[in-house]
């Protein structure tokens, strides 16, 4: 007997996994969910190259412009694959440095330069 009031395959042959997405114009971090029988390294591959599917359902998604910009939320997002350019799991993410974190950079190194040459 299932104890689950609202029983759902979704959440039953599932599991979800953080992924960041890159598209020519955005990146997407959010969820999406893989079926809990595959192979752990092919899960991403197996929802790319399943032929039955041209959208991929992402939830708590977040969307940020490669432009910039404040990043917009989405509790449910679906994204076309053939926009896709890359996806893969959000815990491969090492460090991203914005255009702003590089202008930050760039006007320290001057104000510390410009500090150094009036203290000699």
């Amino acid at each position: 007997m299932n104890n689950n009031p609202n029983p759902s395959k979704k959440s039953t042959d599932t599991i979800p996994i953080e992924v960041m997405i890159t598209t020519v114009d955005h990146e997407i971090k959010g969820y999406v969910h893989v079926s809990k029988y595959t192979n752990t390294n092919r899960e991403l591959t197996d929802l790319l190259n399943d032929k039955e599917k041209r959208f991929i359902a992402v939830v708590d998604a977040e969307i940020t412009k490669k432009q910039g910009g404040p990043p917009k939320k989405y509790d449910f997002l679906k994204v076309h694959i053939d926009y896709i350019l890359m996806v893969h799991p959000a815990s491969q993410i090492i460090y991203k440095e914005s255009t702003r974190a590089q202008e930050d950079i760039t006007r320290f190194r001057e104000l510390r330069d410009k500090l150094s040459r009036t203290r000699l």
